[in-house]
């Protein structure tokens, strides 16, 4: 990354020894540190509650790095140096006295960073005890999701937290937005006047976000059973490609500039009213079946699940936005477990020529598409009409990609996970990655609203077999207004 500064920092990284850390945040640390982008003088701070030596817990770490890192990407040399700029440190997030310890190893004149990979009921109590400890006026603290599980817990927490950090020193990870397709979208919509002048209602016929998995649980039966798809996936991270994706050009690309304008597509969602809900809505949970030809129990029958719950596995629906832009473009957002593939893509599909002058039985193919590719393979693709080759074919049409696949455009360049670039701009102190308060807000406001209406309504679930597209409902949510999901086999 030609052109980078980087300056010394301290990072404590509360819940180390934790899921997320041991296989995201560590192995991201490490290969920024491969990349020379961190500081010499950088510090890393590892903090559990796990007591014991704190040698064989730096051996744990290095070896879930061993295991997380691919081969080809592990040196001795970084590992080395990397295990040197690491302490671990014991201590119980809960008590103020254990932070008088952490203060001693944290340099007055440096940064602290202070990531939180504990659930979200701690924040609070590990602001406080830092502001106590005198780290507070040096600190940038960043906040993994879920905040909160609806809006009036979502205020609590940030409430907790802006009693002892401004907004300029708080960062909220929705790792997506890290995501090399996700900023490529900056760069696609306002730096190419051939999309964006044909970026609204004018030109534009729907929008498709889906996210898909085609795994299970994962042992997450407690967390997960409580929160639901809706809140898991939809409120964060698809929201978040609809901002994106939706969002007029900001004035410039200083973060709040970027943020102001996600939150007007937020508040010009339309509401789903109860009368709505069953067409604009479907709530899906998996049943047993087979993903890559293995079978897999449904959810109801994983282990330590709650046999009687009626947590959402999938959920589709049908969002409108109340503004010029886009007045008339329905946006059909999915996302499930257990699914037939792997899969985050956006695809807009632009409106046909206002005249057709081809042979009628090709109608049918005329539908440029912009197809933007997440994962598994990062890339972007417009499907073009174009004439088929030979003497025979007269003026036959065919569809074909214009395409551009990151990883086989750019082979000798290996594209950086979402937590890199994430933590790499918290150290230089830059939020346009971040989610602002009132992102966050204004999202659970109106998932709320789908939520109290669920309830209200007592809204079935649908289920489907694992391994497939959802339930036959959500193919009925969109094929109700003449359309259907993109690729689905």
């Amino acid at each position: 990354m030609p052109g980078i500064t980087v300056e010394p920092i301290t990072f404590s990284l509360f819940g180390a020894l934790g899921d997320l850390a041991l296989r995201k945040l560590l192995p991201a640390l490490y290969q920024l540190d491969r990349a020379g982008l961190l500081h010499a003088d950088t510090r890393i701070l590892a903090l559990s509650r796990e007591a014991g030596e704190p040698a064989g817990h730096k051996a744990r770490i290095e070896q879930a790095l061993r295991n997380r890192v691919p081969a080809s990407e592990l040196d001795e040399q970084t590992l080395q140096r990397f295990g040197a700029r690491l302490e671990y440190l014991a201590m119980d997030f809960r008590r103020g006295e254990d932070y008088a310890a952490l203060a001693e190893r944290v340099p007055a004149t440096l940064p602290l960073i202070a990531y939180f990979a504990t659930p979200a009921s701690v924040y609070g109590d590990i602001c406080r005890f830092l502001a106590a400890a005198g780290l507070a006026e040096q600190s940038r603290v960043v906040l993994e999701k879920p905040i909160g599980h609806d809006l009036e817990s979502s205020r609590v927490i940030n409430d907790a937290v802006a009693q002892y950090f401004p907004e300029s020193r708080i960062y909220r990870i929705d790792h997506y937005l890290g995501k090399e397709t996700v900023q490529n979208l900056i760069a696609l919509r306002f730096a190419n006047s051939l999309f964006e002048t044909q970026w609204d209602q004018h030109h534009i016929s729907h929008v498709e976000i889906t996210v898909a998995e085609t795994v299970g649980i994962e042992g997450r039966w407690g967390y997960f059973d409580q929160a639901g798809q809706l809140r898991d996936m939809v409120q964060n991270h698809l929201l978040q490609l609809l901002c994106l994706i939706a969002m007029d050009p900001p004035s410039n690309l200083a973060a709040d500039s970027i943020r102001d304008e996600k939150v007007k597509v937020l508040k010009a969602l339309a509401p789903i009213t109860l009368e709505g809900i069953h067409q604009r809505v479907v709530r899906g949970q998996y049943a047993a079946g087979s993903v890559a030809g293995k079978a897999v129990p449904g959810y109801l029958e994983e282990e330590n699940s709650n046999t009687e719950s009626s947590t959402e596995t999938f959920v589709a629906l049908r969002a409108d936005i109340c503004n010029w832009r886009w007045s008339g473009v329905p946006f059909y957002l999915r996302t499930g477990k257990r699914m037939a593939q792997k899969l985050s893509q956006i695809v807009i599909h632009f409106k046909e020529p206002p005249f057709y002058i081809f042979a009628p039985e090709q109608r049918a193919l005329i539908s440029n598409r912009l197809i933007i590719r997440l994962q598994p393979d990062e890339g972007i693709s417009l499907q073009v009409m174009t004439k088929e080759q030979g003497l025979d074919k007269g003026m036959h049409l065919r569809s074909g990609p214009l395409q551009l696949n990151f990883s086989e455009t750019y082979k000798s360049v290996r594209i950086p996970d979402a937590y890199e670039r994430l933590l790499l701009e918290v150290m230089q102190g830059n939020q346009n990655l971040f989610v602002r308060r009132d992102e966050i807000e204004y999202a659970w406001q109106w998932c709320d609203q789908l939520i109290e209406g669920w309830t209200r309504l007592g809204a079935e679930l649908k289920l489907y077999p694992a391994g497939s597209w959802g339930p036959v409902a959500s193919i009925a949510l969109i094929t109700r207004d003449g359309r259907s999901w993109y690729g689905d086999l």
